[in-house]
């Protein structure tokens, strides 16, 4: 018995409306399977990043429909982090969520890295993190100009602690060197905790840390903010200005985090998690959560991150040679 062809016209139509929201399908949500996400970060529980990533991983997972675990796999200056990433199947179940210093400083300062960040496809910035400088409430510094004014006076030796040889405080601290050509003496620390400790407890003259890991000690008034390494002042600190607006040029920093994948990830991969962590960030709550801890939540395309390490390589490469900045 023969199907007559309207009939036949009607289900080739139908079959091809299937076939192309199949496809569609497949495409915007590449990731909408069974399965755990896996949010690797180079950072123990508790910290700045750790908390970063569980508000994201939290958003995310409802925003792919699944489960996203958070991995604190510390160690080796991002390595092991880096690492746990680039031996994983490529079907971006694995994700890398890191910051600046393991992606733009860490290339530069190390000859021999234990990850190849070429081995690394860029997905998307997650947020902005700006350095503060902050000292002891006693110090009589009312804001960053008149901390360097007092560190030119013979025979003052003014010292800034940082979280050690090549992080983002170091490079803070040389930029500020660079810019007002004061000798500051550099002391190294191994982590934030212990420089921020130090400098409660005047061991040290001053400190820049991202805001995140600072904000609580000053809120507290056991630090002081004298100085903003950004282009704007920061919202939670209306009254603190600017290096640029004191007068002090070429002060902008941004310990950004963002999240990699494996090269090997499909490129469609790649962008349904582009999507999904825009549509995370843009969550009205997550983005008062994340703004709360002084972090400024924004996403960006893969080529926008791509350019913004690009321009932070030449600057730190920049900067570690003029400074003859050596690994410990």
């Amino acid at each position: 018995m023969s199907i007559p062809k309207n009939i036949q016209q009607q289900v080739f139509r139908f079959a091809a409306c299937l076939a192309l929201s199949a496809g569609l399908m497949t495409s915007s949500t590449v990731l909408a399977q069974v399965g755990v996400i896996q949010m690797v970060i180079a950072f123990p529980p508790g910290g700045p990043s750790d908390q970063l990533a569980r508000i994201l991983s939290e958003q995310l997972g409802k925003e792919l429909n699944q489960k996203v675990l958070v991995q604190n796999r510390p160690g080796g200056n991002g390595a092991l982090a880096a690492q746990f990433v680039t031996s994983a199947p490529p079907d971006g179940k694995t994700i890398w969520l890191t910051t600046a210093g393991a992606v733009s400083i860490n290339p530069v300062l190390y000859p021999e890295l234990a990850y190849d960040m070429k081995n690394f496809a860029p997905v998307s910035l997650v947020v902005n993190n700006r350095e503060i400088l902050v000292v002891n409430p006693k110090n009589v510094a009312a804001d960053g100009a008149q901390f360097v004014q007092n560190a030119m006076k013979p025979k003052e030796m003014t010292n800034i602690a940082s979280s050690g040889i090549g992080s983002m405080p170091h490079m803070a601290m040389a930029l500020l060197a660079e810019s007002t050509k004061v000798p500051f003496t550099h002391i190294p620390h191994k982590g934030a905790a212990p420089a921020i400790t130090d400098l409660m407890g005047g061991h040290v003259d001053g400190f820049f840390g991202d805001v995140p890991g600072v904000l609580p000690f000053i809120q507290s008034g056991k630090l002081k903010a004298i100085g903003i390494a950004a282009p704007h002042r920061h919202p939670l600190f209306p009254d603190v200005k600017t290096f640029d607006e004191m007068g002090i040029k070429g002060m902008d920093l941004n310990n950004w985090s963002a999240v990699y994948v494996s090269k090997q990830v499909p490129a469609a991969v790649v962008n349904d998690l582009n999507r999904a962590i825009r549509r995370a960030l843009e969550n009205p709550a997550v983005k008062a959560r994340l703004s709360a801890t002084g972090t400024d939540p924004q996403a960006s395309s893969p080529d926008e991150l791509a350019a913004l390490v690009q321009s932070d390589l030449a600057k730190w490469t920049r900067i570690i040679k003029a400074f003859d900045i050596k690994p410990e």
